[in-house]
């Protein structure tokens, strides 16, 4: 018999962002004229970047530990990640007082590996490339400490919800500029910004369009919404966008995408280092290779939009090596 999948709903989103008030940041929505005027489109942007932990996903992250029990609390929880979600776990849990565990890649940027032992999370490496899987690692993990909570990147509704933030922010941040928008463009990994983006910008503007940027080659979602249904597969190599390497989407988040994504983009790392230099010499802003993934596909004109739309822009995160960012800026990345 199969599993009933979770759903989440505006309620839900609300709810999170009642948890995360105070706590995360309310990032601004930024008009950028010069990048309007290069585009032909009317860009607001969603930094991210700016968020406590420079990611989203701090806001997911919170989300879930907060609402954990006295007793679970105690035992601590488990995550595995790039980064990103290490981070946000590994501060969440600090802000919370619960012991963590991080499984991290050992070939993660250092930059991301520093920031959350920073935090005083316990990280454990592990090969992306052979042995065990960081999903099979957390598990035994979890069991040794006496059943701590593994959190998953984003294949959790409380993480999902979290996320939803952003775009609920989005949509009233927009309507307080004069501004409806059109389109939403987000980056992918397994789905968790994108699906919690999605449902809270459908219920509260149900003609925007969502649209998805992914790396080639790691192009699962756009696979599987081609496909209808979940598809994983196996990347040949790497990408630059260490945060969306995800080889599936979520068994939450793909239902959600499926009903509510109209297009999904897959960019070159080339694309991606020149979203990065323009993030930079345009919008003044450090932008990792998986946050630039929408602005990507917007230079690159690798989504349809029409001429003037108005397009919210999430800039997911600037958590970036500082040796690749300079070779990136240099032009020789």
């Amino acid at each position: 018999m199969n599993a009933v999948v979770p759903t989440i709903t505006l309620a839900d989103i609300e709810a999170a962002a009642v948890r995360l008030k105070g706590q995360a940041v309310e990032t601004p929505l930024i008009e950028s004229p010069a990048l309007s005027e290069r585009l032909g489109l009317r860009v607001l942007i969603k930094p991210e970047t700016l968020q406590r932990v420079g990611a989203f996903k701090f806001r997911g992250a919170y989300n879930r530990l907060v609402q954990l029990s006295e007793a679970e609390r105690r035992v601590g929880v488990v995550a595995f990640s790039s980064g990103n979600h290490a981070q946000g776990v590994a501060l969440a849990a600090k802000l919370l007082g619960i012991p963590a565990v991080i499984v991290m890649p050992a070939d993660a940027p250092k930059v991301k590996v520093e920031a959350t032992k920073g935090y005083g999370a316990d990280v454990r490496f592990y090969d992306r490339l052979g042995g065990k899987t960081r999903e099979a690692i957390a598990a035994e993990i979890a069991q040794e400490r006496g059943g701590a909570v593994v959190v998953p990147a984003f294949d959790d509704p409380h993480i999902v919800a979290g996320q939803g933030t952003v775009g609920l922010e989005m949509v009233r941040q927009a309507a307080a500029l004069g501004a409806t928008l059109d389109a939403v463009i987000a980056p992918i990994s397994g789905g968790g910004l994108l699906a919690g983006i999605a449902t809270a910008v459908k219920a509260l503007s149900p003609k925007t369009a969502i649209l998805g940027a992914e790396p080639a080659g790691f192009d699962d979602t756009r696979q599987s919404l081609a496909k209808g249904e979940r598809v994983t597969i196996r990347p040949q190599g790497r990408s630059y966008c260490d945060a969306l390497e995800s080889p599936f989407p979520g068994e939450i988040t793909f239902p959600v995408m499926r009903r509510t994504v109209a297009e999904v983009a897959a960019v070159t790392d080339a694309e991606v280092a020149e979203a990065m230099r323009v993030a930079f010499a345009t919008l003044k802003l450090v932008v990792e290779p998986g946050g630039a993934a929408g602005l990507a596909a917007l230079l690159a004109g690798k989504v349809t939009l029409a001429a003037g739309a108005c397009v919210g822009l999430v800039l997911s995160g600037g958590n970036v090596d500082p040796e690749f960012y300079a070779r990136v800026l240099r032009g020789e990345a």
